[in-house]
């Protein structure tokens, strides 16, 4: 039994996550953003295996309170789902600026900020491992139009995981990005190629299986590496 970390889990794919940890046994920590908790998750209480916490990802006094309120708990799977879409307007003719920010705050900077601040909790597992919930649309490997916001701060999360993951191969920690697929979700919409449980079934058997050989590497939720 592992103890996980899940941020944005309130829907989607972070709430299956949360859900497919939990029937696997696993203690599990879920993050929010609401003042009050959803009843997304509330529902999923009732053992002491699911404890909830607030997180703001681009606050760093919320991502402080957060971290001190583990105090020594140790974290075995830390997996930075939180994200957006982006904003409406995101052409090259057409892009909201302060969108672009946005998104790239909460995708690309938020992730590295709050690995950084449960450090001494990941260090504490005996296999520690961060997950960080990518997309094949900002693999530069791959030629699409538009999404600019959001294309960019996936490619760029990508190259700060991959950082990432050198800088803490000395620790053991096992740092990768991850392409969920194209999920249906309230992002990833009704057209979408699988659904949020096949997803997370995924995310869930490739955090099992990752090993120090693996640390930088692109993922698909399928366990295949995918080209930056």
């Amino acid at each position: 039994m592992g103890t996980i970390v899940v941020t944005g889990a309130s829907r989607g794919i972070g709430l299956e996550l949360v859900k497919t940890y939990l029937a696997k046994g696993d203690k599990v920590i879920a993050t929010y953003r609401s003042p009050e908790p959803p009843s997304t998750l509330t529902l999923l209480q009732g053992t002491n295996q699911l404890t909830l916490h607030p997180l703001e990802v681009t606050d760093s006094q919320s991502i402080e309170a957060f971290a001190a309120s583990l105090e020594d708990t140790h974290i075995d799977v830390l997996v930075n789902n939180a994200g957006i879409i982006g904003p409406d307007h995101q052409s090259y003719s057409d892009m909201d600026v302060q969108g672009w920010k946005q998104t790239f705050e909460i995708n690309t900077i938020a992730p590295l900020i709050i690995t950084n601040a449960l450090l001494s909790h990941l260090k504490k597992s005996r296999s520690p491992k961060v997950l960080t919930i990518s997309s094949q649309m900002g693999a530069l490997s791959r030629e699409s139009i538009g999404m600019f916001a959001y294309r960019s701060s996936k490619a760029a999360v990508n190259k700060v995981m991959q950082v990432l993951a050198l800088e803490l191969k000395a620790e053991g920690i096992i740092v990768c990005p991850v392409h969920p697929g194209w999920v249906k979700t309230d992002m990833g919409g009704d057209e979408a190629d699988i659904t949020v449980q096949e997803s997370a079934e995924g995310i869930v058997k490739l955090s099992q299986s990752l090993t120090m050989n693996d640390s930088g590497k692109f993922f698909t939720w399928e366990g295949h590496e995918h080209a930056w």
